[in-house]
Parts: structure tokens; sequence; C-alpha cells
């Protein structure tokens, strides 16, 4: 196991800013997050949480219509929130001029990256939302890929 791959229990909602402090605290360092899950399982809600933890000014909603929301922080970092469920096809992300965003050296939140799996960065963190049994609780699984070579 890589030194930063880590798994994270959230056993209920009120717990989430507590989980989303400690996951700031193992990756403090701007990189492309790629939140794996099914619809409901609240991506878009530790991402929010997240959000927090980096001090966002703006409010922290669903890029679903946009795919791309834009946060500034309270030192002036820029925070990237992505959701590209609604891609019907990888091209449109040039559209959108994913790299700018991807190689920005800025926090990379993307919601549904598998709609882009070829444009991933090689050097990225999956993070996987799984559901569990009690439907209330969440295990957050965090996969840290690199380059060969890297």
């Amino acid at each position: 196991m890589k030194k930063k791959d880590r798994t994270f229990p959230i056993p209920s909602l009120d717990k989430i800013d507590q989980v989303a402090a400690e996951f700031m605290a193992t990756y403090n360092e701007p990189s492309v997050f790629c939140f794996y899950g099914s619809m409901g399982a609240g991506k878009t809600t530790f991402i929010q949480a997240l959000c927090r933890q980096l001090n966002v000014v703006d409010v922290v909603n669903s890029p679903s219509f946009s795919i791309v929301n834009e946060y500034d922080t309270d030192k002036g970092n820029k925070i990237y929130h992505f959701d590209f469920y609604r891609l019907k096809e990888e091209n449109e992300a040039f559209d959108l001029g994913y790299e700018d965003y991807f190689y920005s050296d800025s926090y990379c939140f993307v919601e549904w990256p598998e709609k882009i799996a070829s444009l991933l960065p090689l050097k990225r963190f999956d993070v996987k939302i799984s559901v569990m049994d009690d439907n209330s609780a969440r295990e957050i699984e965090v996969t840290e890929q690199l380059t060969v070579g890297s």
C-alpha cells in the first residue's frame, strides 16, 4: 500500500466535517481528486465538506449543469469542482479546457471521472465512496495513482 492510500469511515453525516478535516490533513497538497460512487453516494456532500476545510468563501454546489464550478478560498486560492455526469462524449471535456484546470496546481475535485477516463492525469487520487449496509454510513477509499517511474 502506498503511503497515501487510506480508508476513511464516515459513520454518520454528523461526522463528515471531522472526516473531511482528517482527509485534508492527509492530502494537503493541491492535486486532482477523482470521486467514484453511485448516484446518491455522497460525492457532492463530501466535496462540500472538503471545501469547508479549505475555507472556500463561495457557495459550493453541484456543477451538474455548468460542468465546472470555480471557488475561491479566503486566501485567494482557486478550487475547481467538476461534474461530468451529463457528458455524452469524452470530447466535450476539450471544450471546457479541462487540461488548464487539471494542471493548474489547484485542488480539482472531479465527480463522474469515468466519463473522461482516458483524459484523467496519470498522477491523481482516486476516491471511492461506498454506501454501507445501514445506508447512513459511508466509507471513503483513496488510492494514489502515479505515472510509471514516479
